[in-house]
Formats: C-alpha cells, structure tokens, sequence
C-alpha cells in the first residue's frame, strides 16, 4: 500500500464502522454532500463555466469537496468527480446537455465498437482525478478518511450503450439478452477499467472507496449476478488484493434483495437505498459486512422536528452495537434546505452514543 494511505484520521469513526469496530457514535456522511443544495457549490460551479471543467480542476474539486466539511460535523469527505469519467476517458465524449443530463457524443452501439473499447491508464487520460485525491488529501490534512469511487461497470454501460440516461433500458438489455457473451465482453472490459481506476485512486490517497451500482436494481436477479454483481466482485478482489486494509462499499440501488449475495463478494460495507428495512438487512447478513444508510432523501424536505424523529426510527432499525454508517438511501436532493442537513446531522449526533455505550 502506498505512504500515503498509512495515516490514520485524526477521526476515523467512519473506518472503525466499517470495520465492525466499537465507535462513540454513528458516523455520518452523505451522498452528493459536495451538491447544489449548497449556495458555496453553486457560486464555485458558476466559476468553473461547466461541469466538467468543474471535475477536471483539482483545485476547484478539492474546493467544492471541502465545502460540507466546514459546514456540517461529518466523519468522511468523498472526492468530487462523475462516475461516467471512466468511459469518457474510453473516448466516448461525455458532455451534459441542459435538462437532460449526461449525454455520449460516440455511443457504444455494435460489436466493433465494444471489441475497440480501450481501458484507460488512470493516470494518463484520468490523471485530473489522481491530482484531485492527492490535492484532496493534503486539504484534509488527517482530519477525516478520504472516500474514493467509480460507477458499477453495469451502470456505466447501461449510459454508454443507451447514449445516456434510459427509462426502460432498452438497448442494453436487447444486447445482454440477445447476446450474453457480449454483454460479457463489454462488461469485462469495463470491471478491468474500472478496478484500474479504484486502485490508482487508493494509491493517490483514498482510504476507501465506493462502488456505485444505480442501475442494478433493472435486472432480474439472473441477470443481476452476471451482468451486475460478478464485476462489482472481479473489482473488489483486486482492491483487496492491491490495497489490503482498504475498505470496499457496494452500492445497488433497489438491490434490497441481493444483499447476502453483495456480502458473498468480500466488501466491507453494503449501502442501502430507503426500500429496504435497515433492521432486517441486518438480520440477513448479520457481521459480515457493516450498512451505510438509509434515510429517504425526501425526508429532508420535512420539518426539523420530523428529521429528527426519522433518525431515531433509523438508529432503532439498526439497533445496538457497531458497523452502521448513517446516510440517505441515495443522494441528497438540489432544493434541500443546507439547515435541515444540518439537523439531520446535529440529531445523529445527539442520539447515536446511546446505541454505542459498552457493557
């Protein structure tokens, strides 16, 4: 493992967690917490003139990835980035139009173009990435862990396949169940980038990292194991082969029912959308993994006085003891007011120590 990742945080709550280790309280951090429901990310984004410019300068990524982190008492700060980064670097040519969100300019759309799907060096083309975790990390200067991440080779084909975002996943599913063995090729060439991509993030300086499943959930369960789960499992073999110690979270949105089977691969941790019980997800999978999640992210549109009392229902799912980081179920939403985040966090605080007392 590199220098680097050998410092311990100052707080590191969030590791301990995900180790199953004793904590004094919940660690917390949320998804999209670098977002525009923050007015800092909003005016350092109108700077950068586009997203992108936004993800590709260090300087800016780190800044808009310090923001929550001044703002809010969280345990963990995640690298500002996209998670279609790795198939922009294929060549594909992402870019973001107005009201429709990501878009490809060169879909993947034939069998020649999968079979001539490069895997990117991440330190050449995805080199701006490695400069924003090396950045990010001497920001930080040891006071929380660094998350790293990277979308589930499902999800970054379901974009480069459709063109962008789907509501019925048409074209990648005509390919995967007309030709499995292609999907298998596509989706081979996309886990070998991928774990490439996660493990130069580590080696940068990230102290965990994320894997990003959104579209899984689409899949029936079949399906799911091939196309979806045994790449997220090829990924988090070489990072536990690479970087030992570094731990691994999966993420399947609607994937509340493949649980024991995301737990079978060797992750760390397993996120968890608001579908799924937190109680019951622990039950099923017992101590093998720790549960990041899983409050609605809606939830924050009610009142301070309501936040709070989602929160203890979350923490009395969950119960007693450790491995639980407290998240939404997915990412915080653009028009959520920042004080009801800040409730939300400062409640976690208040009531969490209770179901982390010894003896």
């Amino acid at each position: 493992m590199e220098a680097v990742n050998d410092q311990r945080p100052v707080n590191d709550r969030f590791l301990r967690a995900l180790a199953r280790q004793p904590v004094d309280r919940t660690p917390v951090w949320i998804m999209r917490q670098a977002g525009r429901y923050l007015p800092e990310y909003r005016a350092t984004r109108a700077k950068a003139g586009d997203f992108m410019t936004l993800c590709r300068t260090p300087e800016l990524a780190c800044e808009v990835t310090m923001q929550p982190l001044r703002r809010f008492a969280l345990d963990a700060a995640i690298l500002f980035s996209d998670i279609l980064t790795v198939p922009d670097a294929m060549g594909l040519g992402l870019y973001f139009a107005e009201g429709e969100g990501p878009r490809f300019e060169r879909p993947v759309t034939d069998e020649k173009a999968i079979r001539a799907l490069p895997v990117p060096d991440p330190n050449d083309s995805l080199g701006y990435v490695m400069d924003a975790v090396r950045t990010i990390r001497d920001a930080l200067a040891g006071s929380v862990p660094l998350i790293g991440f990277g979308g589930s080779p499902w999800t970054l084909a379901t974009y480069m396949v459709e063109g962008g975002s789907s509501k019925d996943f048409a074209r990648i599913k005509a390919l995967i169940y007309d030709r499995p063995e292609l999907g298998d090729m596509l989706l081979g060439t996309l886990a070998e980038a991928s774990a490439q991509y996660l493990s130069a993030q580590v080696a940068a300086g990230a102290q965990a990292v994320m894997v990003f499943d959104t579209w899984g959930g689409v899949l029936p369960p079949a399906a799911y194991q091939r196309f979806s789960l045994d790449p997220m499992t090829r990924i988090v073999e070489r990072i536990r082969a690479e970087h030992p110690g570094v731990p691994v979270i999966l993420f399947t949105k609607n994937g509340g029912q493949h649980l024991e089977r995301m737990a079978d691969t060797g992750c760390d941790g397993l996120g968890l959308d608001w579908t799924t019980d937190l109680g019951a997800a622990r039950a099923r999978v017992g101590d093998r993994v720790a549960l990041q999640g899983n409050l609605d992210p809606s939830m924050l549109f009610a009142s301070p006085a309501r936040i709070r009392e989602a929160v203890g229902e979350t923490l009395a799912s969950y119960g007693a003891g450790p491995g639980h980081i407290f998240n939404l179920g997915h990412g915080i939403t653009p028009g959520v007011d920042p004080e009801h985040a800040a409730a939300m966090i400062e409640a976690l605080h208040e009531l969490s120590p209770v179901y982390h007392q010894q003896g």
